[in-house]
């Protein structure tokens, strides 16, 4: 199973309706299969997650943050790894606001090694 305790990550794509950006950056611990992360970064003044790491290291989490209008958004997302060659983990998003909005979306992060 992937171990997500301490990795760090941004965004690679995302469509047009997501906050989240190559400035945007992740930062996720990992206690047994819950998951969670704080994050930051582009029009993110300051995010959470919280969920549950799944067979295959597929996670299913909520998120909620503070976007740079002051707007607190939030929604659900699935995403599913994939290890790179260099041993980078990769995490391809599938997401819905759960806000007015009511939109999907779909977004790549990729581990940065610091």
């Amino acid at each position: 199973m992937i171990n997500y305790h301490g990795r760090k990550f941004t965004s690679i794509a995302n469509t047009e309706n997501g906050e989240v950006s190559a400035q945007t950056f992740f930062e996720y611990k990992q206690e047994g299969q819950i998951i969670s992360a704080t994050y930051s970064g582009g029009e993110i003044l300051k995010g959470t997650l919280i969920g549950i790491v799944k067979e295959g290291g597929i996670l299913e989490f909520r998120y909620n943050h503070v976007n740079n209008r002051n707007e607190i958004r939030g929604g659900k997302c699935i995403s599913t790894p994939e290890i790179l060659a260099d041993g980078r983990i990769r995490l391809y998003e599938e997401w819905q606001w759960h806000d007015a909005e009511n939109t999907e979306g779909t977004s790549i992060i990729e581990e940065v090694v610091v």
